[in-house]
């Protein structure tokens, strides 16, 4: 990993140093995560690369967090996250999985083969939107397809003014489309399920080949998982760009207004329904459904937007219950613990 990039390469900007004080300023050293394994994290400073042993009093902190350091490259504090992408754990595991930290740009990659689906960029799209970065659609393997613009226009169809880049991601100049948002202190998120050519993407957008990649099934055009691990590479335009493994699952919570922004259409006529808690379904005066049957809305997509907020607001109630459960379990405990030290105390 080169060190000729410097912080504000690394995506420092405005928002981080304004959480510091002008002590913290002057004491303490800047450090961005860009890597983490089992029991330490990797960091790049000023001063370089440097290694950090996690300890149970740290909190969680993923790739892409800003941190503050002792002189001696203690941990001191985590600074505040400019955008946070989770999802309910794979499974049924009831835990949220940070995914991405700190991102300006995501980059929604779809392959333009059988395994095109919009439901799946609009899942994409609802966690983006929820987290606050700016969303870009790439389809790739182009080279693949005889009709991209049919794909290009599918996606589009989500939202007019969706930015949707169709690319060969085998051919540095086939995504020079992407190069404005690789730019020097923007951190670049790479996000889409397993096969769709994501590592190809991120060895060429790095000029190198730093991820293994693997070919497609040829009985369904699903890829296969090459990608185990989250980090951040510095980019030659001078952005940053964080890999992340390919998903199978995508499960949603606490993601409500990223839902209702992505589906922003269903939310303007839902104003217009005649019942305030319409659910679009079969209500007397449901402007949805009359979008539907007058063939300006795709009932696919209500569909779609139904679904996802059924899974947020289902996934967030889980993930809520077993904090709430966490908590009591831990205030148990505490109360059990103080009764047998008293009980100690007094014999």
């Amino acid at each position: 990993m080169t060190t000729r990039f410097s912080l504000s390469q690394w995506g420092w900007s405005p928002f981080f140093q304004q959480q510091l004080t002008l002590a913290e300023s002057s004491d303490y050293l800047a450090a961005r995560v860009i890597a983490q394994h089992r029991s330490y994290l990797e960091l790049i400073t000023e001063l370089g690369q440097r290694k950090l042993t996690l300890t149970n009093a740290m909190p969680t902190l993923a790739v892409g967090d800003w941190l503050l350091l002792y002189e001696d490259g203690r941990f001191y504090r985590a600074l505040d996250r400019l955008s946070l992408f989770s999802r309910k754990s794979a499974g049924s595991k009831l835990s949220e999985q940070l995914i991405a930290v700190n991102v300006d740009t995501v980059f929604i990659t779809s392959a333009m083969n059988r395994d095109f689906s919009l439901n799946r960029i609009e899942r994409y799209l609802a966690l983006t939107k929820e987290a606050g970065a700016e969303a870009v659609v790439v389809l790739t393997k182009s080279d693949l397809c005889e009709n991209p613009e049919q794909y290009v226009t599918q996606a589009q169809t989500l939202d007019p003014f969706l930015v949707v880049e169709p690319v060969n991601a085998l051919d540095f100049s086939r995504v020079k489309s992407l190069m404005p948002w690789c730019k020097s202190g923007n951190t670049v998120a790479i996000l889409g399920s397993s096969g769709v050519g994501k590592s190809t993407l991120v060895n060429t957008l790095l000029g190198q080949s730093t991820q293994q990649t693997g070919s497609a099934r040829d009985d369904d055009d699903k890829g296969r998982h090459t990608t185990t691990s989250r980090s951040l590479h510095p980019m030659p335009n001078g952005g940053v760009l964080l890999d992340t493994p390919g998903m199978r699952e995508l499960q949603l919570a606490n993601c409500e207004s990223g839902v209702q922004e992505t589906f922003s259409d269903i939310s303007t006529l839902a104003e217009q329904c005649r019942y305030k808690d319409c659910q679009h379904e079969s209500e007397p005066g449901c402007a949805v459904q009359q979008a539907i049957e007058n063939g300006s809305l795709d009932s696919r997509r209500l569909e779609s937007y139904l679904k996802l907020m059924r899974e947020q607001a289902h996934n967030g109630a889980s993930l809520a219950e077993r904090r709430a459960r966490d908590r009591s379990l831990s205030r148990y405990y505490r109360s059990v613990l103080n009764e047998s030290n008293k009980f100690k105390k007094g014999r």
